[in-house]
């Protein structure tokens, strides 16, 4: 073999290493990880979109301004967690067991800051409380006028069980309603809130299933 040939064979050895470091070095951009497609509800009189696992990433973090999947959570679950408060409001006066007299007491303590702060975020939006039509009639969770009737009759150990069942099932409510932000929302803010409440509420759910 000639002296140029074995150049020419080194220098293309030698573009097919450097092509192959280059593929395999970690400056490369991985290869988007498969995800499932998310709604992105848009603004009201806008119609959803439906976007990759990527683009919903990448859309957020160049803008994570609300979007009605946002208004409405933080809406609702203002209006969820003050029914919460009417119940644990009962709690001194009809409960006889010290434990469900301390995890009212948390309940309270978790959800009042909560309220002000979901009301001071729609405030610096310059988003009123209420929406112009009433969206809130299909929140789960939440306990009945019959149900809350019932609470307010009971008392000693019967009011401990009813107002146990009742806040688990309104808590699993919130649980839902959360998740279901934290996938169709936009705004980072809003879906640090909605951690906040998962983490609180599984561990009052975990609290509470133990007294009954």
């Amino acid at each position: 073999m000639s002296r140029a040939s074995v150049v020419t064979t080194g220098l293309v050895a030698l573009a097919v290493l450097t092509a192959g470091g280059c593929d395999s070095g970690p400056d490369r951009k991985p290869a988007a990880a498969d995800g499932p497609a998310v709604i992105a509800p848009g603004e009201p009189g806008e119609a959803n979109r439906t976007l990759s696992a990527e683009e919903a990433a990448d859309q957020r973090s160049e803008n994570d301004s609300p979007n009605s999947a946002d208004v409405s959570y933080v809406r609702m679950m203002i209006e969820h967690h003050t029914q919460a408060l009417v119940m644990t409001e009962l709690v001194p006066k009809r409960a006889e067991s010290s434990k469900v007299k301390r995890i009212a007491e948390r309940v309270a303590a978790g959800q009042k800051p909560e309220i002000e702060a979901m009301k001071g975020w729609l405030k610096s939006y310059g988003k009123p409380l209420q929406a112009e039509r009433h969206e809130h009639a299909t929140m789960p969770g939440m306990a009945t006028e019959a149900q809350l009737k019932k609470l307010r009759a009971a008392g000693g150990k019967a009011f401990d069980h009813l107002f146990l069942t009742l806040m688990t099932t309104h808590h699993q409510g919130a649980i839902t309603m959360a998740t279901d932000a934290k996938g169709q929302g936009n705004n980072i803010r809003v879906e640090e809130m909605a951690d906040e409440v998962i983490a609180q509420q599984t561990s009052e759910i975990t609290r509470m299933r133990d007294m009954l």
